[in-house]
């Protein structure tokens, strides 16, 4: 008779548990996480590029834009339920990223800007009113 499950399985209802109380994430957290990432993805780009190594720079640049472009196709579609002026807003950022990006691989500008607007949306997205003393994006 066969009494107990082989080794490996790693069969525990300790682990099973704990799978079902993690928390759920929302779509607003998930976007967040997104905005977080491009975020620290930007600033270490920027420090490469400091040390003479456009090419880290260009790809975050061209990941921010993809992401932007992609906020706006999905607030451009109809049926999106953001306010107007938040969906025109939205629109308007996405050129502005495309224009200021551009500037900054001519050497023109920095990514400050872009991650300051990606900071506010992020720290929208989790509810932060702007309200605590913490300055710094995760």
């Amino acid at each position: 008779m066969y009494d107990a499950m082989p080794s490996g399985y790693g069969l525990n209802a300790e682990a099973g548990y704990s799978a079902a109380t993690r928390t759920i994430e929302t779509g607003r957290d998930a976007e967040a996480k997104i905005f977080a990432r491009m975020i620290a993805t930007l600033k270490a780009a920027a420090r490469k590029n400091e040390e003479g190594d456009v090419r880290p720079l260009a790809e975050a640049l061209f990941r921010n834009n993809q992401l932007w472009t992609t906020l706006a196709s999905d607030v451009a579609l109809e049926g999106n339920e953001l306010p107007v002026d938040l969906r025109a807003q939205i629109i308007d950022l996405t050129a502005f990223t495309v224009r200021h990006s551009n500037k900054i691989l001519q050497g023109e500008e920095t990514v400050e800007a872009l991650v300051n607007i990606n900071t506010a949306v992020m720290r929208g997205l989790q509810g932060d009113t702007g309200t605590s003393d913490e300055k710094d994006a995760p």
